[in-house]
C-alpha cells in the first residue's frame, strides 16, 4: 500500500502500565533499563494513539498559534566491539500562523547501518497549508514526500523470495490543492470534509518513474456519545491512472475509569494494483494506570 497523506496507524494489541523502577537499579546487565525503556516506548505509541483520535483540526478551525513555533528532535545511538552499528533519527515540526492562513512543514530522516553497511535511508515530509474563509468553509495545500534509499538494493532473503526492484517504492510524492468544508461543527459532533487535484510521482527500485494527474477526497467524522465514549471515522482516498488506494480508519474510545481508558481501531487498507487488493488491521490500545 503507498502512503496516503494523513493515514492513521494501528497498533497491535498492547497494555501499558505507569511503573517505575529504583534508581540505582540501572544496568543492562540485569536487564532493567532495557525493560524500561521499552515500556516508556510502548507507554508513548499508546499515548500517541490515543490523542490522534482528538485533533484539534477536527473541531471548528485550527488555532495555531501566531508566528513561528515548532520543534526538533534528534536521537542516535552507535555501538562497537561484536557488532558495529549506528542508528540516527532526526524530526522536525515548524508551523506558521498569519491570521486565518497556517503552514506546518514536518520531516522525519531515519537512517541505521550495521557492520559499516547501510540498512535503512528513509526520507518523510509533508506540507501543509490552510487558509479559512470562513468557520466553516477553507481552502488547502498539502504535499507529501517518501523516500526510501534502499529500495533499489535486494537482500539476500528477497533475492530468495523472488522479489524484484520494480517492485519497491524508492520515492513516493503527491502535490494537491483544494476546498474543504465543515458540514457539521457542533461541540459533540463534527465532519469535515476536502477534495481536490493534484499530481502524484512515483518511482521503483529500478529507476522507472511515473507523474500523473491525482485526485484526492478526505473525511473525518467524529461524534461524542457521552462524556466517556466518542467515536471516530477517518477516510482518505487517492485515485490515479496506476491506482485506487484507499483508506478508511474506524475508531472508538472508551473512558471506563478515571484511571481506565481504551480506544478499539479497524483500519482498512484498499490499492486495486494488488493482487490481494484489501487489507484489514484491528488495533486495541489501553491506558490503565494506579
Amino acid at each position: 500500500m503507498k502512503p496516503l497523506y494523513q493515514t492513521s496507524a494501528l497498533l497491535a494489541p498492547v497494555l501499558a502500565l505507569g511503573l517505575t523502577v529504583p534508581a540505582f537499579a540501572q544496568t543492562d546487565i540485569v536487564g532493567i533499563s532495557s525493560l524500561d525503556d521499552q515500556i516508556e516506548d510502548v507507554e508513548r505509541d499508546v499515548a500517541r494513539d490515543m490523542a490522534r483520535a482528538e485533533d484539534n483540526a477536527r473541531f471548528g478551525s485550527p488555532d495555531f498559534r501566531q508566528g513561528f513555533s515548532g520543534s526538533a528532535s534528534i536521537g542516535y545511538s552507535g555501538k562497537t566491539g561484536n557488532n558495529e552499528s549506528q542508528d540516527l533519527t532526526i524530526g522536525l515540526r515548524l508551523r506558521h500562523g498569519a491570521g486565518v492562513f497556517s503552514q506546518t512543514i514536518g520531516a522525519v530522516l531515519d537512517y541505521s547501518e550495521a557492520d559499516n553497511q547501510s540498512t535503512k535511508k528513509d526520507v518523510f515530509a509533508i506540507y501543509d497549508a490552510n487558509y479559512s474563509f470562513n468557520d466553516r468553509f477553507y481552502g488547502f495545500v498539502l504535499g507529501r514526500v517518501v523516500s526510501d534509499g534502499m529500495a533499489d538494493r535486494l537482500t539476500a532473503q528477497e533475492v530468495t523470495d523472488g522479489v524484484l526492484l520494480s517492485d519497491k517504492t524508492k520515492q513516493d510524492a503527491f502535490l494537491g490543492v483544494g476546498p474543504g468544508y465543515r458540514i457539521i461543527n457542533e461541540q459533540d459532533m463534527t465532519w469535515r470534509v476536502q477534495a481536490g487535484i493534484g499530481v502524484s510521482y512515483l518511482k521503483n527500485g529500478a529507476g522507472e518513474s511515473n507523474t500523473e494527474t491525482g485526485y484526492i477526497a478526505s473525511s473525518r467524522f467524529y461524534y461524542k456519545i457521552n462524556d466517556n465514549v466518542f467515536f471516530t471515522n477517518d477516510t482518505d482516498v487517492l485515485n490515479s491512472d496506476s491506482a485506487l488506494r484507499a483508506n478508511n480508519d474506524f475508531g472508538i474510545n472508551f473512558k471506563v475509569t478515571d484511571a481506565i481508558s481504551t480506544r478499539v481501531s479497524y483500519l482498512t487498507e484498499y490499492n486495486d494494483s494488488r493482487a490481494i487488493r484489501t487489507d484489514n488491521k484491528l488495533g486495541l490500545s489501553l491506558v490503565f494506570g494506579f
